[in-house]
């Protein structure tokens, strides 16, 4: 039997410093929240005022060139996971089944039912997760499943990606498995809006035939998606028929009821407008050497109003602990602003030394690259480095792309080397590009050919690179008869 006691319980636990958790809330924000950020703070802090003698404040009268903001370029990472045919069931216009908002009965609207809704994906799924009566373990699956969620209402990376992620940067004990991701994923599929987490065009329409209320038609409507996905992208519904046994007009009806149903059941929330993005670093050649520099257009020019900072301390009491901390802040604000750039600095050159050949020959040449690399090459954490990769962008000649772009990891080969995904694409593409425009290549030859050359690529993998790629399944690259 046990009997009441004490018992001392030591435990070491990290405490941040608020210099330091504001540097690390600075570091994380993209360059324009950062600019909001730091605009907001000399507002309302007398110590802090712009340096108009700063390089940064003259390169405001720099030329067009310098000042240069860059239209996204496609960024690549998310991996699509389409069926074969999805790409043109895709492009297809569809019915939406959101409903219009109803006026109110005496036509009057507030400013406030008038403002757009601007409500994402991931926070209303998010919200519905917080609502549930789930343990803090499933919880946090199911929260990491929604905030990886795409616009589109996707799911488009990989369960073991996530897994991966889960347990090496929350520490979960045990760690979790794939059967509990798969629950998680379950679960978020079952929320509103219906097909949200699909990873398929085909598993999203399956997700919403509940909504079919004709038990024979919804499972008419279940073969022909989980079989026959080709003959409704083509809208064949002949060729439907024959393939699910049934007469002409039962497959039309099918066919019209799919197309009621919402491929991107995402695009009901947020905005759809196109973002456009300064970068943070600009990447030149010179003197035939590839070179990282700061854009001096996202670098705030704050300094210390010295000034107020001699007054204050000439006449500093007790009866100034507002003032007194208002002057630390500043001091923090200034030196965080000097480190945030200079991580990010450092970070971009890091990646651009191992990642020239990129730059040189294109996406073969991508390296596969890890956090820790670069995070020891640096001197900071793993933590850092994903900070400050997360919304940064760099700017080259191949394009405007964010930092974590250069990121990715390493599948093996057969002579014991690493080859990067994107190589891989590349790879793909320039096989697309080659092949006989009478004898298109399947995934399954591109797949065969990757193995003659040593990279060990399942077939679905390559269906999903091609998809990326964004370029159809071979039966609509043959030349029609």
């Amino acid at each position: 039997m046990n009997s009441p006691g004490l018992r001392i319980d030591s435990r070491q636990r990290q405490t941040m410093t608020p210099r330091l958790q504001q540097a690390v809330r600075l570091l994380q924000l993209s360059s324009l929240d950062f600019a909001h950020e730091v605009q907001d703070m000399m507002g309302r802090n007398p110590f802090l005022e712009s340096d108009e003698s700063s390089p940064e404040a003259q390169a405001d009268t720099q030329t067009p060139a310098q000042a240069e903001q860059f239209a996204p370029e496609p960024l690549g990472g998310a991996a699509e996971d389409f069926d074969a045919p999805a790409e043109r069931l895709e492009r297809q216009e569809w019915m939406t089944s959101a409903a219009p908002r109803v006026a109110s009965p005496d036509a009057q609207t507030s400013l406030m039912e008038r403002m757009p809704d601007e409500t994402t994906l991931r926070a209303h799924l998010r919200g519905q997760v917080n609502l549930m009566s789930l343990p803090e373990r499933d919880h946090l699956l199911a929260c990491v499943i929604t905030e990886a969620v795409d616009d589109d209402g996707y799911l488009r990376i990989e369960l073991e990606e996530l897994l991966e992620w889960i347990n090496r940067d929350h520490s979960m004990v045990p760690p979790a498995d794939i059967g509990e991701m798969r629950i998680a994923l379950r679960l978020v599929q079952s929320l509103d809006p219906c097909g949200a987490g699909a990873r398929s065009v085909g598993e999203c329409l399956l997700l919403q035939l509940d909504l079919i209320h004709d038990p024979a038609q919804r499972e008419l409507a279940r073969r022909a998606i989980g079989e026959h996905l080709d003959h409704l992208a083509h809208r064949d519904a002949a060729a439907l028929a024959r393939a699910l046994g049934c007469s002409g007009e039962e497959a039309e009806a099918v066919l019209q009821r799919i197309r009621h149903l919402d491929p991107r059941p995402g695009w009901r929330f947020g905005s759809g407008n196109v973002q456009f993005v300064t970068p943070d670093v600009l990447v030149r050649k010179v003197a035939g050497k590839w070179t990282a520099m700061l854009n001096p257009a996202v670098v705030p020019r704050v300094r210390i109003n010295q000034t107020y900072a001699e007054l204050f301390q000439q006449h500093r009491d007790a009866q100034h602990g507002e003032l007194a901390a208002h002057l630390q802040e500043a001091r923090w604000t200034v030196r965080n602003v000097e480190q945030r750039f200079s991580t990010i600095l450092s970070v971009a050159q890091a990646i651009l030394k191992r990642q020239q050949h990129f730059l040189e020959f294109g996406s073969l040449a991508m390296k596969p690259l890890g956090l820790r690399e670069i995070a020891d090459e640096v001197g900071v954490h793993e933590s850092t480095v994903s900070r400050v990769t997360n919304n940064k962008y760099m700017a080259t000649p191949a394009g405007v792309f964010e930092l974590k772009y250069f990121f990715s990891r390493a599948m093996p080969t057969a002579s014991g080397g690493a080859c990067s995904p994107l190589a891989i694409r590349g790879l793909i593409k320039d096989m697309i590009d080659a092949e006989s425009p009478s004898a298109p290549l399947s995934d399954a030859e591109i797949t065969r050919l990757l193995t003659r050359q040593g990279l060990q690529v399942a077939r679905r993998t390559v269906t999903k690179y091609r998809q990326m790629l964004d370029i159809p399944a071979v039966e609509h690259r043959r030349p029609s008869q």
